[in-house]
């Protein structure tokens, strides 16, 4: 199988960032720790995520470097084995944050908000809603007993989804407010919502607080 093919209809570019010859040119450097010195040649781009492992576990590049050293396979480098704990250290990285930036995050954040609050997709379908909003729906919207409304709710709002994402993506995230109308056949609500963006890699979402309902 041939390591060129890429997925039909997607350049290159939506995989990999533009790279700079700083980022992959070899930088030599002496790190020096407990009388042990060692010359290693590695990337600029290498040299910076050592930087910022140290910093985040408030230690210094030099005791990295041994802990490496120590965990090495027999059969790697200590250049091949820094490399190889800098790509672990940014997967792991990545994996922790795909679980923060996930629908079951926005059902926490919603879950703890004391106003009505719901997620709408860029297709204006709302996706979660805390117990808050539903209380707000069934007292706005009475339904008869074996009547169910909620199948057919619909929601408008005064600002559409695109132009409040445009807005929050402008404005650095500052919540966008407007006016929403939620309905169920005959019957109508309106109120005012404030949306920001929820914190999730995929789809794009809006978080909805509804305030004064």
């Amino acid at each position: 199988m041939s390591d060129d093919t890429a997925a039909p209809g997607l350049p290159v570019e939506a995989f990999v960032r533009p790279l700079s010859v700083e980022d992959f040119e070899p930088e030599f450097r002496v790190v020096a720790r407990g009388g042990v010195r060692r010359g290693i040649r590695l990337e600029r781009l290498y040299w910076s995520l050592l930087k910022q492992l140290a910093e985040k576990r408030r230690s210094t590049i030099g005791l990295l470097i041994d802990e490496i050293a120590a965990l090495q396979a027999e059969t790697a480098n200590l250049t091949s084995a820094i490399r190889v704990a800098c790509l672990r250290w940014l997967a792991d990285e990545n994996a922790d944050l795909r679980k923060l930036a996930s629908l079951q995050t926005v059902n926490g954040i919603l879950a703890a908000c004391p106003s009505p609050a719901f997620a709408l997709s860029s297709t204006k379908k709302i996706l979660a809603f805390n117990a808050a909003f539903q209380n707000l729906v069934k007292r706005q919207l009475p339904i008869a007993a074996g009547e169910d409304a909620r199948q057919d709710l619909k929601l408008a709002l005064d600002v559409n989804v695109a132009e409040i994402f445009s807005r929050l993506e402008a404005n650095g995230n500052s919540p966008v407010m407007t006016g929403f109308v939620i309905g169920a056949r005959e019957r109508r609500y309106r109120g005012q919502i404030n949306a920001v963006k929820a914190p999730v890699i995929e789809p794009d979402l809006l978080l909805a607080y509804v305030f004064g309902s």
